[in-house]
Protein backbone atom coordinates (compact mmCIF):
# COMPACT_ATOMS: atom_id res chain seq x y z
CA UNK A 1 0.00 0.00 0.00
CA UNK A 2 1.62 3.23 -0.95
CA UNK A 3 1.86 5.80 1.69
CA UNK A 4 -0.76 7.97 0.92
CA UNK A 5 -3.23 5.31 1.36
CA UNK A 6 -1.68 4.12 4.30
CA UNK A 7 -2.09 7.82 5.45
CA UNK A 8 -5.84 7.92 4.90
CA UNK A 9 -6.44 4.71 6.64
CA UNK A 10 -4.47 5.74 9.79
CA UNK A 11 -6.11 9.28 10.11
CA UNK A 12 -9.83 7.61 9.37
CA UNK A 13 -9.47 6.31 12.86
CA UNK A 14 -8.29 9.80 14.59
CA UNK A 15 -11.23 12.15 13.13
CA UNK A 16 -11.41 16.02 13.70
CA UNK A 17 -14.15 17.98 15.06
CA UNK A 18 -15.52 20.03 12.89
CA UNK A 19 -16.17 22.64 14.99
CA UNK A 20 -12.63 23.44 16.46
CA UNK A 21 -9.85 25.18 15.16
CA UNK A 22 -6.66 24.38 16.96
CA UNK A 23 -3.17 26.36 17.99
CA UNK A 24 0.06 25.80 18.63
CA UNK A 25 0.78 27.86 21.57
CA UNK A 26 3.39 28.73 24.13
CA UNK A 27 2.96 25.22 25.56
CA UNK A 28 2.08 23.33 22.15
CA UNK A 29 -1.42 22.19 21.96
CA UNK A 30 -3.63 21.97 25.12
CA UNK A 31 -7.14 21.96 25.78
CA UNK A 32 -9.75 19.26 27.07
CA UNK A 33 -8.81 15.66 26.96
CA UNK A 34 -11.20 14.48 24.82
CA UNK A 35 -10.23 17.24 21.68
CA UNK A 36 -7.05 15.98 21.29
CA UNK A 37 -6.84 12.55 19.78
CA UNK A 38 -6.76 13.96 16.01
CA UNK A 39 -4.17 16.66 17.09
CA UNK A 40 -1.92 14.09 18.55
CA UNK A 41 -1.96 12.28 16.05
CA UNK A 42 -1.24 14.96 13.30
CA UNK A 43 1.85 16.00 15.85
CA UNK A 44 2.92 12.93 15.25
CA UNK A 45 3.24 13.25 12.02
CA UNK A 46 5.08 16.74 11.67
CA UNK A 47 7.31 15.05 14.48
CA UNK A 48 8.34 12.36 11.35
CA UNK A 49 9.20 15.48 9.32
CA UNK A 50 11.12 17.39 11.43
CA UNK A 51 13.43 14.43 12.28
CA UNK A 52 13.46 13.35 8.31
CA UNK A 53 14.54 17.64 7.97
CA UNK A 54 17.02 17.15 10.22
CA UNK A 55 18.51 14.52 8.80
CA UNK A 56 17.27 11.85 11.12
CA UNK A 57 17.98 13.52 14.62
CA UNK A 58 15.49 12.48 17.43
CA UNK A 59 12.82 14.96 17.82
CA UNK A 60 10.88 14.45 21.36
CA UNK A 61 7.27 14.41 22.00
CA UNK A 62 5.90 14.95 25.55
CA UNK A 63 1.85 14.71 26.59
CA UNK A 64 1.37 16.57 29.06
CA UNK A 65 -1.16 19.60 30.19
CA UNK A 66 1.57 20.96 33.09
CA UNK A 67 -0.52 22.98 35.84
CA UNK A 68 -4.21 22.89 33.99
CA UNK A 69 -6.58 20.88 35.38
CA UNK A 70 -7.05 16.90 35.38
CA UNK A 71 -9.38 17.13 32.62
CA UNK A 72 -7.29 18.53 29.76
CA UNK A 73 -4.13 17.23 28.23
CA UNK A 74 -1.00 18.60 25.80
CA UNK A 75 0.95 17.72 23.12
CA UNK A 76 4.22 19.37 22.48
CA UNK A 77 7.72 18.61 20.41
CA UNK A 78 10.96 18.97 21.30
CA UNK A 79 14.15 19.52 19.12
CA UNK A 80 17.35 17.88 18.65
CA UNK A 81 19.04 19.79 21.62
CA UNK A 82 16.43 20.09 24.01
CA UNK A 83 15.14 23.19 22.99
CA UNK A 84 11.32 23.90 21.85
CA UNK A 85 10.37 23.45 18.48
CA UNK A 86 11.33 25.88 16.07
CA UNK A 87 9.14 28.64 15.94
CA UNK A 88 8.66 28.31 12.07
CA UNK A 89 7.20 24.88 12.62
CA UNK A 90 4.58 25.97 14.66
CA UNK A 91 2.48 27.18 11.98
CA UNK A 92 3.57 23.61 10.10
CA UNK A 93 1.70 22.17 13.30
CA UNK A 94 -1.24 24.56 13.17
CA UNK A 95 -1.75 23.48 9.78
CA UNK A 96 -1.80 20.05 10.27
CA UNK A 97 -3.80 19.67 13.08
CA UNK A 98 -6.60 21.83 11.17
CA UNK A 99 -6.95 20.02 7.88
CA UNK A 100 -10.56 19.67 8.13
CA UNK A 101 -10.60 15.99 6.35
CA UNK A 102 -8.33 13.08 5.86
CA UNK A 103 -7.65 14.11 2.24
CA UNK A 104 -6.82 17.61 3.08
CA UNK A 105 -4.32 16.09 6.16
CA UNK A 106 -2.44 13.67 3.35
CA UNK A 107 -2.16 16.45 0.87
CA UNK A 108 -0.79 19.23 3.64
CA UNK A 109 1.88 16.49 4.43
CA UNK A 110 2.84 15.81 1.26
CA UNK A 111 2.82 19.61 0.35
CA UNK A 112 5.20 19.70 3.49
CA UNK A 113 7.33 17.09 2.60
CA UNK A 114 7.67 18.47 -1.31
CA UNK A 115 8.16 22.27 -0.06
CA UNK A 116 10.80 21.06 3.02
CA UNK A 117 12.70 19.13 0.42
CA UNK A 118 12.86 15.66 2.54
CA UNK A 119 13.83 12.89 1.26
CA UNK A 120 11.50 9.75 2.01
CA UNK A 121 14.97 7.54 2.38
CA UNK A 122 16.31 9.29 5.19
CA UNK A 123 15.30 7.82 8.99
CA UNK A 124 12.55 9.50 11.16
CA UNK A 125 13.31 8.85 15.10
CA UNK A 126 11.18 9.96 17.66
CA UNK A 127 11.11 9.54 21.45
CA UNK A 128 8.01 9.92 23.73
CA UNK A 129 6.72 10.47 27.25
CA UNK A 130 3.84 11.52 29.45
CA UNK A 131 2.47 12.60 32.76
CA UNK A 132 0.26 10.93 34.74
CA UNK A 133 -2.95 12.28 33.35
CA UNK A 134 -5.44 9.30 32.62
CA UNK A 135 -6.11 10.34 29.59
CA UNK A 136 -2.29 9.91 28.13
CA UNK A 137 -2.40 5.96 27.47
CA UNK A 138 -4.99 6.80 24.94
CA UNK A 139 -3.11 9.73 23.17
CA UNK A 140 0.17 8.00 23.30
CA UNK A 141 -1.86 5.11 21.15
CA UNK A 142 -2.41 8.26 18.81
CA UNK A 143 0.52 9.18 18.57
CA UNK A 144 1.70 5.19 17.81
CA UNK A 145 -0.30 5.18 14.70
CA UNK A 146 1.34 8.37 13.26
CA UNK A 147 4.86 7.07 14.14
CA UNK A 148 4.07 3.57 12.58
CA UNK A 149 2.33 4.56 10.02
CA UNK A 150 5.22 6.83 8.83
CA UNK A 151 7.76 4.23 9.54
CA UNK A 152 9.35 6.18 12.23
CA UNK A 153 11.67 4.13 14.83
CA UNK A 154 10.34 5.91 18.31
CA UNK A 155 11.12 4.58 21.92
CA UNK A 156 8.42 5.21 24.73
CA UNK A 157 9.95 6.44 27.84
CA UNK A 158 6.24 6.12 29.45
CA UNK A 159 5.93 8.46 32.87
CA UNK A 160 8.33 10.79 33.06
CA UNK A 161 8.78 15.00 33.98
CA UNK A 162 8.79 16.96 30.85
CA UNK A 163 12.58 18.42 31.36
CA UNK A 164 13.14 14.63 31.81
CA UNK A 165 12.20 13.99 28.53
CA UNK A 166 14.10 17.05 26.94
CA UNK A 167 17.28 15.74 28.81
CA UNK A 168 16.52 12.29 27.08
CA UNK A 169 16.69 14.21 23.59
CA UNK A 170 19.62 16.52 23.99
CA UNK A 171 21.21 13.34 25.52
CA UNK A 172 20.21 10.95 22.41
CA UNK A 173 21.41 13.51 19.93
CA UNK A 174 25.20 13.84 21.60
CA UNK A 175 26.04 10.08 22.00
CA UNK A 176 28.92 10.09 20.70
CA UNK A 177 30.10 13.48 20.13
CA UNK A 178 32.95 15.54 21.53
CA UNK A 179 30.65 16.54 24.28
CA UNK A 180 27.81 13.82 25.13
CA UNK A 181 25.02 15.92 27.39
CA UNK A 182 24.57 12.64 29.48
CA UNK A 183 23.66 8.60 29.69
CA UNK A 184 20.05 8.94 28.01
CA UNK A 185 18.12 7.23 30.15
CA UNK A 186 16.16 8.02 33.49
CA UNK A 187 18.80 6.90 35.46
CA UNK A 188 21.44 8.37 33.58
CA UNK A 189 19.81 11.64 34.69
CA UNK A 190 19.54 10.90 38.29
CA UNK A 191 23.01 9.87 38.13
CA UNK A 192 23.97 12.96 36.16
CA UNK A 193 22.22 15.31 38.69
CA UNK A 194 23.11 13.61 41.81
CA UNK A 195 26.39 13.67 41.33
CA UNK A 196 26.99 17.23 40.35
CA UNK A 197 24.82 18.53 43.68
CA UNK A 198 27.00 16.70 45.93
CA UNK A 199 29.87 18.45 43.88
CA UNK A 200 28.57 21.53 43.71
CA UNK A 201 27.43 21.54 47.83
CA UNK A 202 31.61 21.23 48.52
CA UNK A 203 31.12 19.20 51.56
CA UNK A 204 28.45 22.00 52.80
CA UNK A 205 25.60 21.17 54.31
CA UNK A 206 22.14 22.53 54.15
CA UNK A 207 20.55 24.28 56.57
CA UNK A 208 17.70 22.08 57.39
CA UNK A 209 14.65 20.48 55.79
CA UNK A 210 12.37 21.29 52.59
CA UNK A 211 8.71 20.36 51.96
CA UNK A 212 8.22 19.84 48.61
CA UNK A 213 4.49 19.99 47.13
CA UNK A 214 3.86 17.18 43.75
CA UNK A 215 1.15 18.85 42.77
CA UNK A 216 -0.12 15.03 42.41
CA UNK A 217 1.67 14.75 39.45
CA UNK A 218 4.74 12.96 37.69
CA UNK A 219 7.40 14.89 39.80
CA UNK A 220 6.61 13.41 43.40
CA UNK A 221 7.30 9.91 42.01
CA UNK A 222 10.97 11.35 40.48
CA UNK A 223 11.66 13.22 43.18
CA UNK A 224 11.29 9.97 45.48
CA UNK A 225 13.60 8.31 42.73
CA UNK A 226 16.28 11.22 42.34
CA UNK A 227 16.51 11.40 46.57
CA UNK A 228 18.29 8.02 46.12
CA UNK A 229 21.32 9.52 44.22
CA UNK A 230 21.67 12.25 46.47
CA UNK A 231 23.51 11.91 49.87
CA UNK A 232 21.55 11.10 52.49
CA UNK A 233 20.59 13.39 55.68
CA UNK A 234 22.55 11.60 57.86
CA UNK A 235 25.48 11.98 55.88
CA UNK A 236 24.79 15.69 56.01
CA UNK A 237 22.74 15.72 53.03
CA UNK A 238 19.68 17.51 52.05
CA UNK A 239 16.32 16.31 54.05
CA UNK A 240 13.74 16.41 51.37
CA UNK A 241 9.99 15.94 52.63
CA UNK A 242 8.03 14.60 50.37
CA UNK A 243 4.07 15.97 50.03
CA UNK A 244 1.33 15.90 47.56
CA UNK A 245 2.23 12.65 45.61
CA UNK A 246 -0.93 10.80 45.15
CA UNK A 247 -0.96 9.98 41.35
CA UNK A 248 -3.50 6.98 42.34
CA UNK A 249 -6.61 9.41 42.29
CA UNK A 250 -6.30 11.78 39.05
CA UNK A 251 -9.12 13.91 39.87
CA UNK A 252 -5.95 15.45 42.84
CA UNK A 253 -3.67 16.52 39.87
CA UNK A 254 -2.73 20.38 40.83
CA UNK A 255 -6.24 20.25 42.85
CA UNK A 256 -5.41 22.95 45.92
CA UNK A 257 -1.98 22.57 45.30
CA UNK A 258 1.36 23.09 43.02
CA UNK A 259 3.62 26.19 42.18
CA UNK A 260 -0.15 27.44 40.06
CA UNK A 261 -2.05 27.41 42.92
CA UNK A 262 0.62 29.19 45.04
CA UNK A 263 1.62 31.90 43.35
CA UNK A 264 -2.10 32.50 42.13
CA UNK A 265 -3.17 32.45 45.64
CA UNK A 266 -0.46 33.76 47.44
CA UNK A 267 -0.89 30.96 49.87
CA UNK A 268 0.64 27.58 50.97
CA UNK A 269 -1.36 24.65 49.89
CA UNK A 270 -3.69 23.47 52.53
CA UNK A 271 -2.01 20.14 52.84
CA UNK A 272 1.47 21.51 53.47
CA UNK A 273 1.54 21.83 57.40
CA UNK A 274 4.71 23.58 57.45
CA UNK A 275 5.93 25.41 60.13
CA UNK A 276 7.25 29.01 60.79
CA UNK A 277 10.54 29.50 58.73
CA UNK A 278 10.43 26.25 57.25
CA UNK A 279 11.88 25.72 53.74
CA UNK A 280 8.99 25.24 51.36
CA UNK A 281 8.30 24.41 47.25
CA UNK A 282 5.80 23.48 44.88
CA UNK A 283 6.32 21.74 41.69
CA UNK A 284 3.51 22.04 39.29
CA UNK A 285 1.85 18.67 37.37
CA UNK A 286 5.20 17.97 35.18
CA UNK A 287 7.81 19.62 37.26
CA UNK A 288 8.92 22.23 34.86
CA UNK A 289 8.07 25.18 37.50
CA UNK A 290 8.95 25.53 41.09
CA UNK A 291 8.23 28.10 43.30
CA UNK A 292 9.18 28.61 46.93
CA UNK A 293 8.03 30.16 49.94
CA UNK A 294 7.69 30.03 53.86
CA UNK A 295 5.74 31.31 56.62
CA UNK A 296 7.06 34.16 58.69
CA UNK A 297 7.27 34.79 62.69
CA UNK A 298 4.25 37.03 61.74
CA UNK A 299 2.17 34.24 60.57
CA UNK A 300 2.47 35.75 56.98
CA UNK A 301 2.47 33.73 53.85
CA UNK A 302 5.64 34.73 51.97
CA UNK A 303 6.46 33.41 48.08
CA UNK A 304 10.48 33.15 46.53
CA UNK A 305 9.20 32.79 43.07
CA UNK A 306 11.13 32.98 39.61
CA UNK A 307 12.60 36.56 40.30
CA UNK A 308 13.65 35.69 43.36
CA UNK A 309 15.09 32.18 41.69
CA UNK A 310 16.90 34.10 39.20
CA UNK A 311 18.21 36.94 41.83
CA UNK A 312 19.53 34.42 43.63
CA UNK A 313 21.28 32.64 40.92
CA UNK A 314 22.24 35.50 38.97
CA UNK A 315 24.16 36.69 42.62
CA UNK A 316 25.56 33.11 43.20
CA UNK A 317 26.73 32.83 39.59
CA UNK A 318 28.46 36.35 39.42
CA UNK A 319 30.37 36.05 42.74
CA UNK A 320 31.46 33.01 41.74
CA UNK A 321 32.96 33.83 38.64
CA UNK A 322 34.80 36.60 40.61
CA UNK A 323 35.90 34.55 42.53
CA UNK A 324 37.42 32.32 39.76
CA UNK A 325 39.22 35.53 38.25
CA UNK A 326 36.69 35.43 35.42
CA UNK A 327 34.86 38.26 35.98
CA UNK A 328 35.62 39.98 32.85
CA UNK A 329 35.59 37.13 30.53
CA UNK A 330 32.73 35.77 31.75
CA UNK A 331 29.68 38.22 30.34
CA UNK A 332 26.19 37.60 32.72
CA UNK A 333 23.12 38.67 32.08
CA UNK A 334 19.29 38.11 33.21
CA UNK A 335 16.59 37.83 31.26
CA UNK A 336 12.78 38.73 32.54
CA UNK A 337 8.85 39.02 31.39
CA UNK A 338 6.53 41.93 31.98
CA UNK A 339 5.74 39.90 34.48
CA UNK A 340 8.99 40.23 36.77
CA UNK A 341 8.29 42.32 39.48
CA UNK A 342 9.64 45.88 39.20
CA UNK A 343 11.93 45.65 42.25
CA UNK A 344 13.98 42.55 41.16
CA UNK A 345 14.66 44.37 37.98
CA UNK A 346 15.67 47.31 40.07
CA UNK A 347 17.96 44.83 42.24
CA UNK A 348 19.57 42.95 39.61
CA UNK A 349 20.52 46.28 37.93
CA UNK A 350 21.50 48.72 40.64
CA UNK A 351 22.34 46.30 43.11
CA UNK A 352 24.09 43.01 41.19
CA UNK A 353 24.94 45.60 38.21
CA UNK A 354 24.30 42.90 35.58
CA UNK A 355 22.22 43.67 32.66
CA UNK A 356 18.69 42.35 32.27
CA UNK A 357 16.94 41.84 28.98
CA UNK A 358 12.77 42.07 29.00
CA UNK A 359 11.35 39.30 26.33
CA UNK A 360 7.52 38.51 25.47
CA UNK A 361 6.33 35.24 27.47
CA UNK A 362 6.77 32.09 26.61
CA UNK A 363 10.06 29.93 27.43
CA UNK A 364 11.03 29.87 23.58
CA UNK A 365 11.67 33.74 23.83
CA UNK A 366 13.76 34.11 27.16
CA UNK A 367 16.18 30.74 26.46
CA UNK A 368 16.89 32.47 22.96
CA UNK A 369 17.48 35.35 24.52
CA UNK A 370 19.52 33.96 27.22
CA UNK A 371 21.88 32.14 24.87
CA UNK A 372 23.07 35.94 24.04
CA UNK A 373 25.38 35.93 27.51
CA UNK A 374 28.05 34.16 28.14
CA UNK A 375 25.94 32.76 31.35
CA UNK A 376 22.19 33.40 30.66
CA UNK A 377 20.04 33.11 33.50
CA UNK A 378 16.19 33.17 32.97
CA UNK A 379 13.04 32.55 35.07
CA UNK A 380 9.39 33.78 34.75
CA UNK A 381 7.50 34.49 37.90
CA UNK A 382 5.80 31.68 37.49
CA UNK A 383 8.64 29.55 38.51
CA UNK A 384 9.67 27.96 35.24
CA UNK A 385 13.62 29.06 33.96
CA UNK A 386 16.94 27.20 34.02
CA UNK A 387 20.87 29.06 33.47
CA UNK A 388 22.08 28.61 29.86
CA UNK A 389 26.37 28.50 29.81
CA UNK A 390 26.88 29.25 25.99
CA UNK A 391 30.31 27.14 24.31
CA UNK A 392 32.28 29.60 24.70
CA UNK A 393 31.64 29.83 28.77
CA UNK A 394 31.70 26.22 29.17
CA UNK A 395 35.17 25.94 27.09
CA UNK A 396 36.71 28.99 29.20
CA UNK A 397 35.67 26.98 32.50
CA UNK A 398 36.88 23.67 31.32
CA UNK A 399 40.29 25.21 30.83
CA UNK A 400 40.87 27.86 32.98
CA UNK A 401 43.81 27.06 35.31
CA UNK A 402 43.00 27.94 38.99
CA UNK A 403 46.44 29.97 40.27
CA UNK A 404 45.00 29.99 43.96
CA UNK A 405 42.85 27.06 46.26
CA UNK A 406 39.73 29.92 46.23
CA UNK A 407 39.85 30.34 42.96
CA UNK A 408 39.96 26.12 42.55
CA UNK A 409 36.50 26.09 44.74
CA UNK A 410 34.64 28.59 42.75
CA UNK A 411 35.81 27.28 39.52
CA UNK A 412 34.57 23.21 40.52
CA UNK A 413 31.21 24.60 41.94
CA UNK A 414 30.91 26.49 38.67
CA UNK A 415 31.95 23.67 36.56
CA UNK A 416 29.81 21.84 38.92
CA UNK A 417 26.49 23.72 37.92
CA UNK A 418 26.99 23.83 34.80
CA UNK A 419 26.08 19.80 35.06
CA UNK A 420 23.21 20.69 38.46
CA UNK A 421 21.28 22.67 35.82
CA UNK A 422 19.39 21.27 33.43
CA UNK A 423 20.17 23.69 30.65
CA UNK A 424 17.96 22.48 27.77
CA UNK A 425 14.53 24.11 29.85
CA UNK A 426 13.06 25.01 33.35
CA UNK A 427 13.70 21.74 35.53
CA UNK A 428 11.95 21.75 38.74
CA UNK A 429 13.80 18.92 40.44
CA UNK A 430 16.81 20.35 39.70
CA UNK A 431 16.37 24.23 39.97
CA UNK A 432 15.28 23.07 43.67
CA UNK A 433 19.09 21.44 44.14
CA UNK A 434 20.50 24.92 42.39
CA UNK A 435 18.63 26.73 45.42
CA UNK A 436 19.35 24.39 47.98
CA UNK A 437 23.27 24.75 46.92
CA UNK A 438 23.18 28.71 46.83
CA UNK A 439 21.60 28.63 50.53
CA UNK A 440 24.07 26.16 52.29
CA UNK A 441 26.76 27.96 50.44
CA UNK A 442 25.60 31.38 51.49
CA UNK A 443 24.15 29.89 55.09
CA UNK A 444 20.92 31.06 54.50
CA UNK A 445 17.61 30.32 55.25
CA UNK A 446 14.71 31.85 53.05
CA UNK A 447 14.29 34.94 55.50
CA UNK A 448 17.65 36.01 54.88
CA UNK A 449 16.87 35.12 51.01
CA UNK A 450 13.52 37.02 51.01
CA UNK A 451 15.68 40.31 52.35
CA UNK A 452 17.74 40.87 49.42
CA UNK A 453 14.95 43.39 48.33
CA UNK A 454 11.33 43.72 48.77
CA UNK A 455 8.50 43.10 45.95
CA UNK A 456 5.79 45.63 45.73
CA UNK A 457 2.53 44.04 45.95
CA UNK A 458 1.28 42.36 42.68
CA UNK A 459 -1.85 41.38 41.90
CA UNK A 460 -2.45 38.64 38.42
CA UNK A 461 -6.31 38.69 37.42
CA UNK A 462 -7.49 35.86 34.96
CA UNK A 463 -10.68 37.76 32.37
CA UNK A 464 -12.85 35.42 30.20
CA UNK A 465 -13.16 36.86 26.42
CA UNK A 466 -14.63 35.89 23.79
CA UNK A 467 -12.12 35.92 21.48
CA UNK A 468 -8.23 36.13 23.23
CA UNK A 469 -6.83 37.43 19.56
CA UNK A 470 -7.88 40.77 19.34
CA UNK A 471 -5.53 41.34 22.27
CA UNK A 472 -2.49 42.34 20.62
CA UNK A 473 0.58 43.78 22.22
CA UNK A 474 3.90 45.63 21.44
CA UNK A 475 7.14 46.22 23.61
CA UNK A 476 7.43 42.59 24.74
CA UNK A 477 3.72 42.48 26.09
CA UNK A 478 3.85 45.62 28.18
CA UNK A 479 1.38 47.20 25.85
CA UNK A 480 -1.99 46.67 23.83
CA UNK A 481 -1.85 48.17 20.40
CA UNK A 482 -5.20 46.48 20.25
CA UNK A 483 -8.16 47.07 20.99
CA UNK A 484 -7.63 50.64 20.21
CA UNK A 485 -8.11 53.13 22.90
CA UNK A 486 -7.52 50.43 25.91
CA UNK A 487 -4.03 51.06 26.10
CA UNK A 488 -4.78 54.98 26.81
CA UNK A 489 -7.34 53.33 29.73
CA UNK A 490 -4.50 51.46 31.46
CA UNK A 491 -1.96 54.51 31.32
CA UNK A 492 -4.53 56.90 32.85
CA UNK A 493 -5.59 54.33 35.64
CA UNK A 494 -1.90 53.57 36.35
CA UNK A 495 -1.27 57.44 36.54
CA UNK A 496 -3.51 57.59 39.25
CA UNK A 497 -0.89 55.20 41.73
CA UNK A 498 2.21 55.33 43.08
CA UNK A 499 4.68 53.11 41.87
CA UNK A 500 1.80 52.14 39.58
CA UNK A 501 2.32 49.47 36.62
CA UNK A 502 -0.23 47.29 34.67
CA UNK A 503 -0.49 45.23 31.54
CA UNK A 504 -2.88 43.30 30.11
CA UNK A 505 -2.22 40.38 27.44
CA UNK A 506 -4.19 37.35 25.95
CA UNK A 507 -3.34 33.64 27.31
CA UNK A 508 -1.23 31.72 24.86
CA UNK A 509 -3.62 28.26 26.38
CA UNK A 510 -6.80 29.32 26.67
CA UNK A 511 -9.43 32.23 25.94
CA UNK A 512 -8.61 34.47 28.37
CA UNK A 513 -6.44 37.68 29.42
CA UNK A 514 -4.50 38.19 31.83
CA UNK A 515 -4.20 41.44 34.05
CA UNK A 516 -1.00 42.04 35.86
CA UNK A 517 -0.38 45.20 38.44
CA UNK A 518 1.84 46.26 40.93
CA UNK A 519 2.02 49.50 43.15
CA UNK A 520 3.20 50.59 46.31
CA UNK A 521 0.43 48.96 48.68
CA UNK A 522 -1.21 45.36 48.46
CA UNK A 523 -4.83 47.68 48.34
CA UNK A 524 -3.80 49.64 45.67
CA UNK A 525 -2.59 46.68 43.44
CA UNK A 526 -5.44 45.33 43.74
CA UNK A 527 -7.70 47.92 43.05
CA UNK A 528 -5.45 48.94 39.98
CA UNK A 529 -6.22 45.29 38.96
CA UNK A 530 -9.68 45.43 39.44
CA UNK A 531 -10.30 48.49 37.16
CA UNK A 532 -7.73 46.89 34.68
CA UNK A 533 -9.64 44.12 34.48
CA UNK A 534 -13.31 46.03 34.28
CA UNK A 535 -11.57 48.10 31.27
CA UNK A 536 -10.50 44.69 29.54
CA UNK A 537 -13.39 43.00 30.11
CA UNK A 538 -15.92 45.83 28.11
CA UNK A 539 -13.09 45.83 25.26
CA UNK A 540 -13.42 41.98 24.97
CA UNK A 541 -17.53 41.45 25.01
Amino acid sequence: MALHEKLLEASGKHPKPAEHQFQYGTAGFRMKATLLDPVVFRVGLLAALRSKRLGGQTIGVMITASHNPPEDNGVKLVDPMGEMLEASWEAYATKLANASSDAELVEIYNKLSTDLKIKSETPARVVYARDTRASGATLVAALVDALEVTGTQYTDYKLMTTPQLHYIVRSVNTQGSEAPFGEPSETGYYKKVGAAFKKAMQGRKANGSITVDCANGVGGGKLRELIKYLPQASEGGLEIKVVNDDVLKPERLNYQCGADFVKTNQRAPPSSHAGQLARCASLDGDADRIVFYFIDHDGKFVLLDGDRIATLAASFIGDLAKQAGLGDELRIGVVQTAYANGSSTQYISKSLKLPVVCTPTGVKHLHHAATKFDIGVYFEANGHGTVVFSPAALKTLATTEPQSPAQKTALDTLRALTDLINQTVGDALSDLLLVEVILAHKGWGPKEWESTYTDLPNRLVRIEVADRNIFKTVDAERRLESPPGVQDQIDALVGKYKAGRSFARASGTEDAVRVYAEAATRGEADDLAQKVATVVKQAGR
